[in-house]
């Protein structure tokens, strides 16, 4: 087992759901020291989702909610706008490229791709290709799922 930064946010997560005072702030402090990476307990991340480079860099805000099987790459920043409430909501299979910025009380859809360095301030449709500051739709994949799998090699789970 190795120590990323994801490994830090669920062992935090798991003993604040036990009420285990302390543990949860300790890995916290840990993550910040050894990945560079602000990763709440208190965010909500979906199971599969992994952090490229084991989370380097990456600050996710405390209310965001990320869903199942997102790749968050290094020094990505999902978090509020200042002095406006709310959180991005970001939802499954994202793909986040490295050095993008998410940011304030916006939705990301299903299978949404996030280029590299984007500042993204407003909402993203399904399956929509986004890039630039601020961020623009480039395009929409008719397939998104099929898309995923080649991207990802893994035609096998097509069905």
């Amino acid at each position: 087992m190795h120590f990323d930064a994801m490994t830090l946010y669920r062992a935090g997560r798991k003993a604040q759901a036990l009420g285990i005072p302390l543990v949860p702030k300790i890995l916290r402090r840990l993550n910040l020291y050894l990945h560079h990476a602000w990763i709440p307990e208190r965010a909500r991340i979906g199971e599969g989702t992994v952090l490229g480079y084991g989370g380097l860099g990456v600050v996710i805000h405390e209310a965001a909610q990320i869903g199942r099987h997102c790749l968050i790459s290094q020094q990505v920043t999902i978090g509020g706008r200042s002095g406006r409430p709310g959180a991005p909501v970001i939802g499954d299979y994202v793909r986040i490229g490295a050095g993008a910025r998410v940011l304030g009380n916006i939705r990301i859809g299903d299978f949404a791709v996030i280029g590299a360095n984007a500042v993204v301030v407003h909402d993203v449709a399904d399956a929509a290709v986004v890039a630039g500051v601020p961020a623009r739709e480039l395009r929409r994949e008719r397939d998104p799922i099929q898309a995923y799998l080649r991207e990802h090699s893994q035609s096998a789970l097509a069905s």
